[in-house]
C-alpha cells in the first residue's frame, strides 16, 4: 500500500513538472507572430498597393484569418486530448503518441495553409511588389531566433 502511495506520488510531481515545463517553454518560446505582423506591415504599408490589390488580399486576408482560427481552435482541441491522455497513461504510451500525432497534423495543415496564403498574396504583386516581399520571406525563415 505504501508502495502505491510512493508510486502514485512520484507520478504526481512528474506530471506537474511535465506541465511546468510545458508552460514555461510556451511562455519564453519566441512565437511566430511578429513575423507576420512584419509582413503585413511590408505588405500595407511599404509595397505601394493599387486600391484593386488592396482589395483582393484584404478577401485573401479574411478568409485566411477564418481558416487559421479554426485550425487554432483545432490545435486546442487536440492539446486539450494530450492533457487527457496524459492523465490517463501517466507517461508515453499510444494514446499520448496518438495526441501527438494529431497535434502535429493540425500544426502542419496551419502552416500549409499560411504558405497558401503567403503565395495568393504574391499572386496579387507586382514583380518589383513580389521582389521585396519574397526577400521579406526569405529573410523571415532564415533570420536568427529573437
Amino acid at each position: 500500500m505504501l508502495k502505491g502511495r510512493h508510486y502514485a506520488g512520484i507520478a504526481a510531481v512528474a506530471f506537474l513538472a511535465a506541465l511546468a515545463g510545458v508552460g514555461l517553454g510556451r511562455h519564453f518560446m519566441p512565437h511566430p507572430h511578429p513575423q507576420v505582423n512584419e509582413l503585413h506591415h511590408l505588405m500595407h504599408e511599404e509595397l505601394n498597393l493599387d486600391p484593386m490589390q488592396e482589395q483582393r488580399i484584404h478577401a485573401l486576408e479574411q478568409h485566411y484569418d477564418a481558416r487559421r482560427a479554426a485550425l487554432e481552435h483545432e490545435m486546442r482541441q487536440d492539446n486539450a486530448l494530450l492533457a487527457a491522455a496524459i492523465r490517463a497513461e501517466h507517461g508515453y504510451g499510444p494514446k499520448v503518441s496518438a495526441a501527438i500525432d494529431r497535434s502535429h497534423h493540425a500544426m502542419g495543415e496551419l502552416q500549409k495553409e499560411t504558405l497558401r496564403h503567403v503565395f495568393a498574396m504574391r499572386n496579387e504583386l507586382r514583380p518589383d511588389q513580389a521582389k521585396r516581399f519574397e526577400d521579406a520571406i526569405a529573410s523571415a525563415l532564415t533570420a536568427p531566433e529573437r
